[in-house]
C-alpha cells in the first residue's frame, strides 16, 4: 500500500511542478508561486481540522520547517524549470531529494528487504538517466537551471525527513503548519521584491492547480512514510520527473531521447522490485 501512495505522491507532485514551471514562463514566478501557497494552505486547513490529530509543539516546528524548506525548493525548482527544460530539471531535483532521505533512513537504521533496495536504487538511477537529456533549442544545458535543481533537491529532500519525523499519531497537522510557513515565507518576498500582484488568466488557472496538487501531495507524503519504510518511499515519490516529463512530451512536444526512455524502463523495473519484495 505504501508503494501505491508513494506512486501517487509522485504524480501529485509531478503534475504540479509542470503546472508551476509551465505558469513561470508565462508570468512571474514568485507570483506563480505565491498563488500556489496561498490555494495550497486554504486545501492544508480543510485537510488538517477534518483528520483531527493531536497539535504539540513538535508538531508545528518540524512541520513549519518542513514546509519552509519545501517553498525554497519549490522556488528553485519553479525558477530552473522556466529558464531551462522542463525534462531536465525536474529529474535533476528529485534524484537529488531522494538520496538525501534514503541515506537519512539507512544512517538511521531502517533495512528494506535487499530486492525493494535494490528497487530504490534502480528508480534513483532512472531519474538521472531521465536528467541526461540536452535541450536541442539551447545546446547543452543551462549551468542556472541547474544549480537551481540541485538546490531544490537539498531543499525538497531535507523537508522529506522533517515531515517523516512528525509523529504518526498527529493527523495532517505538519501539513497545515508546513503551508503556514510557506505562506508566510513567500509573502515577505513577495513585499520585498515587489512582485506584480496579477497574473494574467492562464498561469492564474495554472498556478491554482500546482496549489492544489502541491497539498495533496504532501498530505499524502505523509500517509506514504507512515505505511511504509523512508529508505523505500522516497525513491518512489522521486519519481515525479516522470510525470512532469510525461506533461513535457504531451504538451509541449517536447522529444524523448532514448536515454531518457531507459531510464523510464528502468523506473518501471524498480517498481516492480519494491512491490515484490
Amino acid at each position: 500500500m505504501a508503494i501505491l501512495v508513494g506512486l501517487l505522491v509522485a504524480a501529485s507532485f509531478g503534475s504540479g511542478d509542470f503546472l508551476g514551471g509551465l505558469a513561470s514562463r508565462q508570468g512571474s514566478t514568485l507570483t506563480v508561486l505565491a498563488v500556489a501557497q496561498v490555494v495550497a494552505l486554504a486545501g492544508a486547513v480543510i485537510v488538517a481540522f477534518v483528520a483531527g490529530g493531536p497539535l504539540t509543539a513538535g508538531v508545528v516546528w518540524l512541520g513549519a520547517g518542513a514546509g519552509a524548506l519545501n517553498v525554497l525548493a519549490l522556488g528553485c525548482l519553479y525558477q530552473g524549470l522556466a529558464i531551462g527544460q522542463i525534462g531536465e530539471v525536474a529529474p535533476v531535483a528529485a534524484v537529488v531529494g531522494a538520496v538525501i532521505p534514503v541515506a537519512w533512513a539507512l544512517a538511521a537504521g531502517e533495512r528494506p528487504a535487499a530486492l525493494a533496495l535494490v528497487g530504490s536504487v534502480l528508480a534513483v538511477f532512472a531519474g538521472g538517466l531521465i536528467s541526461l537529456d540536452r535541450d536541442e533549442r539551447r545546446g547543452l544545458r543551462d549551468g542556472r537551471a541547474l544549480v537551481l535543481a540541485l538546490a531544490a533537491g537539498v531543499g525538497f529532500g531535507t523537508s522529506f525527513i522533517l515531515f517523516a519525523e512528525a509523529s504518526h499519531h498527529s493527523g495532517f497537522w505538519p501539513v497545515l503548519t508546513g503551508r503556514v510557513a510557506a505562506v508566510v515565507g513567500v509573502g515577505l518576498v513577495f513585499v520585498v521584491a515587489g512582485a506584480p500582484r496579477s497574473l494574467p488568466s492562464p498561469p492564474r488557472w495554472l498556478a491554482v492547480g500546482a496549489g492544489i496538487l502541491d497539498v495533496l501531495a504532501t498530505a499524502l507524503l505523509l500517509v506514504a512514510v507512515r505505511l511504509g519504510l523512508v529508505a523505500v518511499v522516497a525513491p518512489v515519490a522521486a519519481l515525479a520527473p516522470a510525470f512532469t516529463v510525461l506533461g513535457a512530451w504531451w504538451f509541449l512536444h517536447e522529444r524523448a531521447s532514448p536515454v531518457q526512455v531507459v531510464g523510464f524502463g528502468l523506473a518501471l523495473v524498480g517498481l516492480v522490485l519494491i512491490a515484490t519484495a
